[in-house]
């Protein structure tokens, strides 16, 4: 069972390098590793090209720059992780471990933030708990599935946010998500630069909008991508 590992970039100049290292021992195990620009103006593609095995350009995006490349790997599995997101040493054991079984098409990892602060334990905790519940994953929980299966759902719906609960969905109809308790390690950058509160409350503010059909562009837009 091949790994590939998908990561999308904007303007990652000064987190790529630190994010690629952290994988070497993967891929000196084998794994592939694809990074995805979607029009950097800095520095991302020169230092992307030392520690990846190949660096594409695709158009702006979380959906598309996944899905080119997806499209471009050659594993059978798929796994796709943000450069401030840290996998545990031994992820391409436990991927492998879990979908040991023909049955199981894709999952997940718990996650943790990289702050001691007790909110951001909670926070953690919820997100897991949630995503056992409902069987929805996000990015920041590193889903990985087969590439059969991936391209049998038509990968990442081409949408501006939420892409992540959208292939969930649809993951989900053929099986349930194992979700691995190791967790990756992923910046609290986010939630400290704009408030742990103010974020919670945007963040379910937007899944439920989601839910009631307000269109992913309106959602991008209120979440601050331009």
């Amino acid at each position: 069972m091949k790994l590939s590992i998908i990561m999308p970039v904007l303007n990652e100049a000064g987190r790529i390098t630190d994010a690629l290292n952290a994988l070497k021992p993967l891929r000196e195990r084998g794994m592939e590793i694809v990074v995805v620009d979607g029009g950097s103006d800095d520095d991302t593609l020169v230092l992307a090209a030392r520690g990846a095995d190949h660096v594409i350009i695709a158009p702006r995006g979380r959906a598309p720059q996944q899905n080119a490349g997806a499209a471009r790997s050659s594993g059978d599995v798929l796994l796709f992780l943000h450069t401030d997101t840290t996998l545990p040493p031994d992820a391409d054991r436990l991927i492998a471990q879990a979908l040991n079984d023909e049955q199981k098409s894709w999952g997940r990892f718990d996650v943790a933030f990289d702050s001691s602060q007790v909110m951001m334990r909670i926070v953690a905790a919820m997100m897991n708990l949630r995503s056992r519940l409902t069987g929805v994953a996000t990015g920041d929980q590193c889903l990985f599935v087969r590439r059969d299966t991936f391209v049998a759902v038509g990968g990442f719906p081409t949408i501006a946010l939420m892409e992540d609960i959208a292939l969930s969905k649809l993951l989900r109809k053929r099986s349930a998500p194992v979700c691995l308790r190791p967790p990756v390690t992923t910046s609290a950058r986010r939630w400290q630069k704009h408030g742990v509160w103010r974020t919670i409350f945007l963040m379910n503010w937007l899944r439920l909008a989601y839910v009631l059909g307000v269109s992913p562009d309106r959602l991008a837009r209120w979440y601050g991508y331009r």
